[in-house]
Order: structure tokens, then sequence, then C-alpha cells
């Protein structure tokens, strides 16, 4: 068992690129990551990694050895799986990255659900509007809303979300209300400047298409910073139906051009490539998908995904 948890020990080090974040993915402190490794380069006679002042680096033994450990460890997870049965009580660690205003709305409120389904499981929450290295931070499953720009990794779509363009009923009251597109050129435009924002938009409505460029003074990186702008009336922005759910609904914050379509926003599960997808991963990514309530379709990030991995693994994924 000691040698299979120093395999498990190798493979996540190698994987995150540092003993420190193979330490947290793993719940252990980083001197027994260190020991772990020592004393598998000593049984070995080999030595396994390189230590420089810019990271870790396989030697061509550690190369080989992580093909190896990689598929012997996921060997041993398909057949604990298969012993445990699908009844067994999962238990351990998830850890999930998400954007911060998705997670805050839509995401935590529900977790009780999924701590109550399973009270062995425990889950760290990675929360930040720009995506995370998912191996580096040893996340298990990235949450990603937006296009999806992580390529060569396994992703399932969960959902999608009309966009709109918005503001505060007392903005549109002092402003007035676009009847067209073209018309939102008048307006301030709040700019969320990562990806999935920008000034630039094109509307569509049956047979016709208007590209619009948005004029504002005001450019912020978060879209919790988006969503204080328009509660505070300073002006129109282009966000999806999610992340001013609540104000929509209150009547707080209004969608204006609503028979002119914009593109989706889509959210993706997002499994970090190389790592082994537990039946913990999956239960969350079941548990996201039930809880929005929309038809899950398993796809991947790019067409050359199934160059990287094996038609197993995408079916797990799938499963």
């Amino acid at each position: 068992m000691d040698q299979l948890m120093a395999l498990g020990t190798f493979v996540r080090v190698i994987e995150t690129g540092s003993f420190s974040t193979a330490a947290r993915s793993l719940g252990v402190g980083q001197p027994a990551v260190s020991k772990a490794i020592a004393t598998l380069e000593k049984r070995l006679a080999v030595r396994l990694l390189l230590r420089s002042t810019r990271g870790l680096t396989p030697t061509d033994a550690g190369e080989a050895f992580y093909e190896q450990a990689k598929r012997v460890m996921l060997e041993v997870e398909q057949a604990e799986h298969v012993a445990r049965g699908a009844s067994t009580r999962l238990s351990g660690r998830v850890r999930v990255s998400a954007n911060v205003t998705f997670a805050r709305l839509h995401l935590i409120p529900a977790l009780k659900g999924f701590l109550d389904k399973y009270p062995d499981l425990a889950l760290d929450i990675v929360l930040g509007d720009r995506n995370v290295a998912l191996l580096e931070e040893g996340v298990d499953v990235g949450l990603q809303t937006g296009t999806l720009d992580i390529l060569n990794m396994p992703a399932r779509k969960l959902a999608e979300a009309p966009r709109y363009v918005v503001g505060s009923a007392a903005y549109f009251e002092c402003a007035g209300v676009p009847c067209t597109p073209s018309e939102l050129t008048a307006h301030q435009f709040i700019n969320y400047s990562q990806q999935g924002g920008g000034r630039v938009w094109t509307f569509r409505q049956s047979d016709n298409e208007s590209t619009v460029s948005l004029n504002g003074r005001l450019s912020v990186s978060a879209i919790e910073g988006v969503r204080e702008a328009v509660l505070a009336g300073v002006g129109i922005a282009i966000a999806s139906e999610w992340m001013f759910s609540p104000e929509l609904k209150s009547g707080q914050v209004k969608a204006v051009l609503t028979n002119w379509r914009l593109p989706p926003c889509d959210l993706w599960a997002v499994i970090p490539a190389g790592r082994m997808t537990s039946r913990k991963a999956r239960a969350f990514i079941s548990f996201v998908q039930e809880t929005l309530g929309h038809a899950d379709k398993a796809v991947t990030a790019t067409q050359s995904c199934s160059n990287y991995f094996s038609p197993s693994v995408q079916e797990a994924l799938a499963s």
C-alpha cells in the first residue's frame, strides 16, 4: 500500500509541477510528499526528478516511470470502482474552480444539497474571474462560463444561458430604452475586460444581423464589479442571465432588445489533462447539471482531444 501511495504522489507531483501544490491537492504536508519521492528514488536507485530554481523537471527515467505509474493508478481506480459498486458512499475531497459571481449566485447556495447527499465528501472551492491553471492548482473539476478556451482537455457542456443587454430600471428611466442595437451607441457601456466581454457585439433577429461597437468610460476586470456598476445606474452591460438572475426577477434590472439574440453563455465542466477522473468528480459534475436542470451533452474542447485521451477515459467523463 505504501508503494501505491508513493506512485500516486509521484503522479500528482508530475502533473502539478511542484511539491507544494501536489501536497495541497493530496491534503498532506509538503515534507510527506518530499519523503515519498525520496523513498521512491532510493528504492528504484534512479533519479526521477531534477530540481532547480525554475521548478521540477522529470528525468528521462522519470518520464518513462510517470507514464507507467499513471496507467497503474488509473487501473487501480477503475478496479476500486468495480469492487465498491455504485452504492458505495463517496469519501475524500473534491477541488473545484469557478467564476466568483456564478458561484456566489448559483453554485454555493446549492452546495448544501451536495454535502447532504455525500456526507463523507469535502469540497474546496477556488474562486476567480480568470481561469486558474487547473493542474498547478490541483483542481479536479474546473467550471468555466463563456467560450471554452482550455484546449486538449476533456470537457462537458452542462448548460447555457441567454445573454442580454441589461441596465437598472432607474438608468433606463433617465437615459431611455433603446429600440434597436444601433441606439446602444448613445448609452454608457460598462465593459467586462476579461474573455467573454468586449465592446463589439453582433445581434441577430431572424435573417437580420447588426454588429455594434459600444462606447463607455468604465471597464471592469471582474463580473462582480460590472454587477455593482449596473446596479448603481452607471450604464448598461451585456451579461448572461446567470449574472443578474435575482435582479431580473425582482425588476431592479431590466433586459432590453430581447427580440434580438446575442451569443448564449455556456457552462463547461473541464477535467485537467492527465488527471484521473474520479467518481467524486463525476458526482459533482452530475450534481451541478441536475441543479441547473439542463440536458447534458458530452463534448471535447477541440476535435484533437481524442488524440490525447483514450476512449475509455472519454466514456468515463460522459457517464
